[in-house]
C-alpha cells in the first residue's frame, strides 16, 4: 500500500531506530547497556501505583472529559500556583503524554506553510511540524555556547512567516539549561515578532545548577505561551502515557478539539495515579535528581578521560552529549559499531537536526554499573579504532 507523498518528508526516530537494533541483538543472547532510551530506571512510587490501584477497584474505567478530569486540572493549577504562576483548571488540557499535549498544541496552533523555529540540536519536533503542515526551521546552537539560543541567530532567523519558537530547556539531548536571564531577551524579540512561544518543559525538575527560566513568569507570556510537561520524567511515569498542557483558557479549547478528534480522553485511573504523583510527598523527585547528578558526574569524567572524546557537563535533563568529531567517524557508524562490537546503545547525533552529527547522545538514566561499565567499553571501542591522521 502506497503512503502519501508527505510522508516521505518525515523522519523516524533515531532514538527508536537505535533500540529496535538492541532489542534484536539481545533477543539473540547478547547483553546490552541501554543508553539510548529517555526513560527512568526508577520504579514509580508505591503510592501512586496504590491510587491506581485503588481508582481501578473503583471502577474508574470508562471515558473521562477530554480535557481531563477537573481535580486533576485543579491539581496542575495548584502545582503552577506553588511556581508562582496564577493559572486556572480551564487553562490545562490533560493528554496522554506529553508528546500529544506538543502535538495538540502544533496542530492548533499552525496553518499550512507557517514556520516554527526551533533551537537545534533538538528532540524529534521535526516530524510533528510537518505532520500538521508546518515548516521547521532549525537555528543551530554550539557547544561554544553551551548550546543555548543565541539571541542574533534567532533575529536572523525570523520572517513574515514565522509563526511559533520551540523552545526545550533543560533540552533533550544537550542538557542545556537557561536562565531566567537568558530567556529575557529571547522572550522579547518573541513579543516583538508575535510569535507564539511552545516551552517544552518536561525536563524542569532535573535540574543541577542554577535555575531554569520559566517564560510564564515574564511579562505578556501568559498569553502567548504553551507549556509542556508530564509525569514520565519527574515520577518516573514513562509508560503511564500522562502529560498535559497549560496555555489561555481559548487556545486549550482549541488543542481539545484535537484530542476529541484522536485520542478522545486520558485514562481515567491514570488520572488518578497523576493527582497522586502531584499532592502526595515529593522526596522521590530530590532523591532522584541527587542520584541522577551523582551518575552525571561520573559519566562525564569518563567520556572526558577517553582520547578523542569532549564532554560538556549538561546541567540538565539526563543526557550528555559528547562530541567525536576528533574521531573522524560519522556518529552513525561510531553508534552502529559501538553497539555491535560492545553492546553500548547510544544515539547518534545525526538524529537531533542540525549540530548534531559529530555528537552521540548517551542517557544516565540508568544504573552506576552500567555507566562505568559502559565508559571501559567506549574506551576500548575508541581505542580500536583505525589511528586518526
Amino acid at each position: 500500500m502506497k503512503a502519501a507523498k508527505k510522508m516521505n518528508s518525515i523522519p523516524p526516530s533515531s532514538t527508536l531506530k537505535v533500540l529496535a537494533l538492541a532489542k534484536e541483538l539481545e533477543r539473540s543472547g547478547r547483553k546490552i547497556i541501554h543508553m539510548e532510551v529517555g526513560e527512568p530506571d526508577f520504579d514509580t512510587p508505591a503510592h501512586i501505583k496504590e491510587a491506581a490501584k485503588q481508582a481501578l477497584d473503583k471502577g474508574v474505567t470508562k471515558y473521562t472529559p477530554s480535557a481531563g478530569i477537573p481535580e486533576l486540572r485543579e491539581a496542575i493549577a495548584e502545582h503552577y500556583a506553588k511556581q508562582g504562576i496564577e493559572i486556572t483548571a480551564k487553562n490545562v488540557i490533560v493528554t496522554p503524554g506529553a508528546k500529544h499535549s506538543i502535538f495538540c498544541a502544533l496542530a492548533a496552533a499552525l496553518d499550512p506553510g507557517d514556520e516554527v523555529l526551533i533551537p537545534s540540536p533538538c528532540w524529534t519536533y521535526e516530524a510533528m511540524v510537518k505532520i500538521v503542515g508546518g515548516k521547521p526551521v532549525f537555528i543551530e546552537g554550539s557547544a561554544e555556547n553551551e548550546f543555548k539560543l543565541d539571541i542574533e541567530k534567532l533575529k536572523g532567523a525570523i520572517t513574515p512567516k514565522s509563526r511559533l519558537l520551540l523552545l526545550n530547556y533543560p533540552n533533550n539531548p544537550t542538557g542545556a539549561v537557561m536562565s531566567a536571564a537568558d530567556l529575557k531577551p529571547i522572550l522579547e524579540v518573541a513579543v516583538d515578532h508575535d510569535l507564539l512561544v511552545l516551552s517544552d518543559d518536561i525536563y524542569n525538575v532535573l535540574v543541577y545548577e542554577g535555575e531554569q527560566g520559566n517564560p510564564l513568569k515574564f511579562p505578556e507570556m501568559a498569553e502567548r505561551t504553551i507549556s509542556i510537561n508530564g509525569f514520565s520524567k519527574a515520577y518516573a511515569m514513562t509508560g503511564w502515557r500522562i502529560g498535559y498542557a497549560v496555555a489561555p483558557a481559548d487556545f486549550i479549547a482549541e488543542m481539545a478539539k484535537i484530542q476529541e478528534a484522536s485520542t478522545s480522553c486520558t485514562a481515567g485511573f491514570v488520572q488518578m495515579a497523576a493527582i497522586a504523583a502531584l499532592r502526595g510527598p515529593q522526596d522521590f523527585v530530590a532523591e532522584m535528581r541527587a542520584e541522577y547528578r551523582r551518575r552525571r558526574d561520573v559519566l562525564v569524567e569518563g567520556l572526558n578521560g577517553i582520547d578523542g572524546i569532549d564532554c560538556l557537563k549538561p546541567r540538565g535533563a539526563f543526557y550528555v552529549f559528547p562530541s567525536i568529531k576528533k574521531l573522524g567517524i560519522s556518529s552513525f557508524d561510531f553508534c552502529e559499531s559501538l553497539l555491535k562490537s560492545k553492546g553500548v546503545a547510544a544515539v547518534p547525533g545525526s538524529g537531533f537536526g542540525p549540530g548534531g552529527e559529530g555528537h552521540v547522545r548517551l542517557s544516565y538514566a540508568t544504573s552506576m554499573e552500567n555507566i562505568k561499565l559502559a565508559i571501559n567499553l567506549i574506551k576500548e571501542f575508541v581505542e580500536g579504532l583505525p589511528a586518526r591522521s
